[in-house]
């Protein structure tokens, strides 16, 4: 099993925490998931102007499959461009080649 940190930062922020909004996007990632992301777990917590997630991701046993970072990132992408919710509240992720150097748990 592979772990992703990562962060949701809003796009209006009053600078508290966003409690309410956890379920919301834990239900979003779940929502938009394919059986290629190899997603197993997610856990949120609001933070004062982001909410951060622990991605949890099988690790697979064949060559060729995209990295975690690379399946993360396409989860969320996917999820913020198709729930309208996320893409109201959150900002976009930025592109994978600026989290060149990040390395996975």
């Amino acid at each position: 099993m592979e772990i992703i940190y990562v962060s949701l930062i809003p796009r209006q922020s009053d600078g508290g925490v966003q409690s309410s909004h956890e379920a919301e996007v834990v239900d979003a990632l779940w929502a938009h998931c394919l059986p290629g992301d190899g997603l197993q777990h997610v856990s949120a917590r609001a933070e004062p102007g982001r909410v951060d997630l622990l991605i949890y991701l099988l690790t697979p046993d064949s060559p060729g499959v995209p990295s975690a970072l690379q399946r993360a990132h396409t989860l969320i992408a996917r999820s913020h461009r198709t729930s309208p919710r996320l893409n109201r509240r959150y900002l976009s992720p930025e592109p994978l080649t600026a989290c060149e150097g990040i390395t996975t748990a």
